[in-house]
């Protein structure tokens, strides 16, 4: 009974670590360039954009699969001859404002790049009313049998 249990356990296991391996994304060809410059500025553009599934990882240094097919589709749009900005706009088109490690200034971000500041500034508030409230109180008087 005990040698039953414990093939299972080890089959089950097995069976639980196939789907972790299987997520893993592989180049099928590596990214060929034409020239240095157009290398160096493929490798600019890919570190500014966020992988879309790792969101934490630029698409540069993203394993996912989708960050190969995005450096791929990065590569192909640079040969089209567009700018970095053409290529910037049909990414956040078709991903959103997420894609972008710098997301623009607009109404829907204001609060993203003026958040700290905001915060710091009523921290300051906060800080100071403190300081004032506690330097006009007036010190208890001590008593002269009180003992320490």
């Amino acid at each position: 009974m005990r040698l039953l249990f414990a093939l299972l356990f080890a089959v089950s296991s097995l069976f639980a670590t196939l789907p972790a391996q299987a997520q893993v994304g592989t180049d099928v060809a590596p990214l060929q360039f034409q020239d240095k410059a157009e290398e160096a500025r493929f490798h600019a553009l890919v570190a500014e954009l966020r992988c879309v599934m790792c969101q934490n990882q630029s698409l540069a240094d993203s394993n996912a699969q989708i960050a190969y097919d995005l450096r791929r589709e990065v590569l192909d749009l640079m040969r089209e001859g567009r700018s970095d900005a053409e290529i910037k706009e049909f990414l956040v088109a078709r991903y959103g404002e997420f894609v972008l490690y710098r997301p623009r200034m607009e109404a829907t971000t204001w609060l993203l790049w003026l958040g700290p500041a905001l915060l710091l500034l009523a921290g300051g508030f906060v800080i100071a009313r403190i300081v004032r409230k506690r330097a006009t109180t007036t010190p208890v008087a001590e008593e002269p049998d009180q003992e320490w």
